[in-house]
């Protein structure tokens, strides 16, 4: 479905991704993991069509990787520029005249497991809050690809397993590729298919989870252990 082939990226003189040959498939959720800087967020922004490789090619069912990939693919980046002055309504409201395939039925129904305000001001929403309302804002897009940097980032512990099990509800794991990034290791291992290791712009290895834990006998933590140490 997304295929890397002999990716490398560049800005100015630092080498973000280096020779990345990778290929993910549809109806998994795949967990990213990796040092800050390792190159991450490089790679989701590059499925997203944000920018071009430097050299090689990203493609998405056989189709060269543009800005105009959005019609597949969501993205929920580590930032969030929202309109300030619009409630969690208005910019629900706002995001469906952008994309013809957002669900604003399920978006209603996210943002009520969600237990989010959609009266609330976006600029009086909280870190934890203004992440739920990301959440609500990707996942009702009916699209193949779902990525997300960091979903959990600034979410409250006691609610990351409520959050967590989001995912499964709201995602379609027959259609849909779910890529995330993630420090909250713990908290998402139970459902992730697959895991990919990047470590200073390489990919370094790229495992099937049930895989690791049962041929292994390793958990995603202590196989990262080996990988960084």
């Amino acid at each position: 479905m997304i295929e890397f082939k002999d990716v490398t990226k560049r800005y100015m003189t630092k080498t973000a991704l280096r020779d990345v040959n990778l290929k993910l498939d549809k109806g998994k959720i795949i967990g990213l993991v990796g040092l800050n800087g390792a190159g991450k967020s490089t790679t989701m922004k590059l499925i997203a069509g944000l920018i071009n490789p430097s050299k090689g090619s990203v493609e998405l069912d056989g189709e060269k990787v543009t800005r105009r990939i959005a019609s597949k693919v969501s993205y929920l980046s580590e930032l969030d520029e929202y309109y300030s002055f619009y409630t969690v309504q208005q910019t629900i409201d706002f995001f469906a005249t952008q994309f013809p395939d957002f669900n604003k039925e399920k978006a209603e129904e996210i943002r009520a497991y969600m237990n989010l305000d959609a009266n609330t001001k976006v600029k009086h929403l909280s870190k934890g809050n203004r992440g739920r309302l990301k959440i609500i804002l990707t996942l009702s897009r009916e699209v193949p690809v779902l990525l997300m940097d960091e979903p959990l980032s600034g979410l409250d512990p006691l609610v990351r397993d409520s959050i967590v099990k989001g995912l499964i509800t709201f995602v379609d794991t027959e259609k849909q590729l779910v890529l995330l990034s993630t420090h909250q290791i713990m908290e998402v291992e139970m459902i992730l298919d697959e895991v990919i290791a990047i470590k200073d712009g390489e990919l370094v290895d790229h495992r099937n989870v049930e895989e690791l834990r049962y041929d292994e006998q390793k958990g995603i933590l202590e196989w990262m252990s080996s990988i960084y140490e």
